[in-house]
């Protein structure tokens, strides 16, 4: 139960839109419509950065039962009771670890700070949030114990930026992930116990480019 908020957890669902099971990591994630992240959108034209083969505009992604969701999930983000909807949902799946955005990015300071009121209400929780969105830095001192943001630097082979407590690059050699080491039963890449996205004192992972 989060206090104040007198839903039921199909209620939560129906409000925040649900929550995502990606197949390769543990726990559950959340996912915005990749096309509306603010700095992504930009790089998605650059040659050479990450998003510009981004794989959250492929495959699943571009169903249309999957768009629709990700975009009613995005405007609920606005809705005054999404916050403790979200917290609702994520203490119901009883897991150890949350990702936020397997899709999209943080769209303003009013979500980010939501987020950080999530965190809050699942202190049991590990959560990770992965961004492109540089401004976010000035609000790390605000940043939740059990969140850890790491910067996703936004070109291939670009070193881990300064001023950020954890981040994570995109490398042609000297990846960190052991993801592609270790398959799952049908042959595809997996953290199986790795936990290394949500651990602080990780402060770089070195993702392969696919």
């Amino acid at each position: 139960m989060i206090e104040g908020l007198n839903v039921k957890t199909s209620e939560a669902l129906k409000l925040v839109g649900g929550l995502s099971k990606p197949s390769k990591m543990p726990g559950w994630a959340y996912g915005l419509p990749a096309k509306e992240c603010k700095t992504g959108s930009k790089l998605r034209k650059v040659k050479d950065s990450v998003c510009y083969n981004c794989y959250a505009l492929k495959g699943c992604y571009v169903f249309k039962v999957v768009q629709e969701a990700q975009y009613r999930r995005l405007a609920s983000v606005k809705h005054e009771l999404w916050t403790g909807a979200m917290a609702l949902l994520i203490n119901s799946k009883k897991s150890k670890e949350f990702r936020w955005h397997d899709s999209g990015d943080v769209q303003d300071e009013e979500h980010l700070l939501k987020i950080f009121a999530v965190c809050k209400l699942t202190p049991q929780v590990k959560h990770w949030m992965p961004t492109r969105e540089a401004w976010i830095k000035h609000f790390l001192p605000e940043c939740p114990d059990n969140l850890v943001i790491r910067f996703s630097m936004p070109m291939i082979d670009q070193a881990a930026a300064g001023g950020w407590n954890n981040t994570s690059t995109v490398v042609t050699a000297g990846r960190t992930c052991p993801a592609p080491d270790q398959l799952d039963k049908d042959g595809k890449p997996h953290c199986k116990n790795c936990r290394a996205c949500w651990d602080k004192s990780v402060k770089n992972i070195a993702y392969g480019k696919h």
